[in-house]
């Protein structure tokens, strides 16, 4: 499905940045005639349209803040969070160095933090959860501010998301639905990679475990009532840690993945992946660096993946994304599982099924949403309310409360 753009890679953004406006989270006007100022593939463009949107947007919130208008100052803020997170995509020349890449997430924060008191939910900014011998950040989206404990999604990212963008991937549709959210960056994720430099880890138990610590800390969150929500990447993720944690009552992975390394070479011509794991970097790199220069998908990936990774060279990459994988894993995770499988996932196709198929001792539930019914894209993007309808149905009865 394409999107305002021919480029694969900004259509699905475009998408993205688009489908939040279920949420709050865009304003289709804006969005098109953003992306009608962007040459297809211009990544430049791309970052200097949407953070001028952004800017321009933020300038109507701050605005409406100032006159005592609550709604209209929200409602514009959210919107620039997003865009501003939009804008800071593509910036992977040397992000971890690049003052515009801090810039732009500390202004896709900034608006949501500013934002999110202007609702009637409980919310809380300053979520620090002790990790090793740092803190990750997170936000909790409380129901109310009655104290009571109910039932609690735990958010977790993927290979590019933030932990901004957890109010439109779930928390506005958990809080509607009486669920309160927990959401946190972890190591190659946000603030977490961006501020303090943690990268990815396969072995995300060690992740997980400290955030469900923490969330047991907390008496609104009930102990027996905790539901992980992966995330693109994050489905991965929050599987392998449930295979080590029996604290959690039920996964929601949107969308599944058994093998990360796999859905990545599957990208690759089969000559240059073999190249790859050979060790072959003398006659692989000018195939990739080419790869690189006529496709946007795998310049970002290999760019970002570098960098998330924390590894020294694009080859590095794919070399990688082999430890991410559920083999000799997915048997030991025993909780309920709502698996999503969007039927045109450009990333990750076949991924959901494999998983769910080695999840042999959990009660899987495979639902797969299609093309024709406008959610077939990865993460169902564009497709907010329809993706969000399976999932709270399905936890409805997984996790029942009042």
């Amino acid at each position: 499905m394409r999107f305002l753009f021919d480029d694969a890679s900004f259509s699905f953004e475009a998408l993205r940045a688009a489908g939040f406006a279920n949420y709050g989270g865009a304003d289709l006007g804006e969005v098109l005639v953003t992306a009608r100022a962007i040459p297809d593939g211009d990544e430049a463009s791309w970052h200097r349209e949407w953070k001028a949107t952004a800017e321009r947007v933020e300038k109507l919130g701050r605005k409406s803040l100032a006159d005592g208008h609550r709604v209209s100052a929200r409602e514009a803020l959210l919107r620039a969070s997003n865009y501003y997170r939009t804008a800071e995509f593509f910036l992977r020349d040397d992000p971890g160095r690049d003052p515009e890449v801090a810039l732009l997430s500390a202004r896709s924060r900034d608006t949501l933090v500013t934002a999110m008191p202007l609702f009637g939910f409980g919310f809380e900014h300053d979520v620090s959860i002790p990790y090793q011998r740092t803190n990750l950040p997170g936000y909790l989206y409380l129901v109310d501010d009655s104290g009571r404990a109910r039932p609690t999604i735990i958010y977790n990212s993927g290979f590019d998301s933030t932990l901004e963008e957890s109010y439109f991937a779930i928390a506005a549709a958990g809080l509607a639905r009486g669920y309160n959210v927990l959401a946190f960056d972890g190591p190659g994720q946000g603030a977490a990679l961006r501020e303090q430099g943690l990268v990815f880890r396969p072995d995300w138990e060690a992740v997980m475990s400290p955030v469900i610590d923490y969330a047991l800390s907390r008496p609104e969150i009930a102990d027996h009532q905790i539901a992980l929500f992966g995330y693109s990447l994050g489905g991965y993720l929050v599987a392998r840690a449930a295979a080590f944690d029996s604290r959690v009552a039920a996964l929601i992975l949107d969308d599944g993945i058994y093998d990360f390394h796999a859905a990545m070479v599957n990208g690759m011509p089969p000559f240059l992946s073999e190249w790859i794991e050979q060790g072959k970097d003398d006659v692989a790199m000018p195939v990739v660096q080419l790869l690189m220069t006529i496709n946007t998908q795998a310049r970002w990936a290999l760019r970002n993946g570098k960098w998330a990774m924390g590894v020294d060279s694009i080859l590095d990459v794919p070399r990688a994304f082999k430890q991410y994988t559920l083999a000799g894993v997915a048997d030991l995770i025993s909780a309920p599982a709502l698996i999503l499988d969007p039927d045109n996932d450009q990333f990750f196709k076949g991924e959901p099924r494999r998983a769910a198929e080695a999840m042999i001792n959990s009660e899987t539930t495979l639902v797969t949403l299609q093309e024709d019914e406008g959610a077939g894209e990865h993460c169902h993007m564009g497709a907010m309310s329809r993706v969000h309808q399976v999932i709270f149905d399905w936890l409805a009865q997984t996790l029942p409360h009042d």
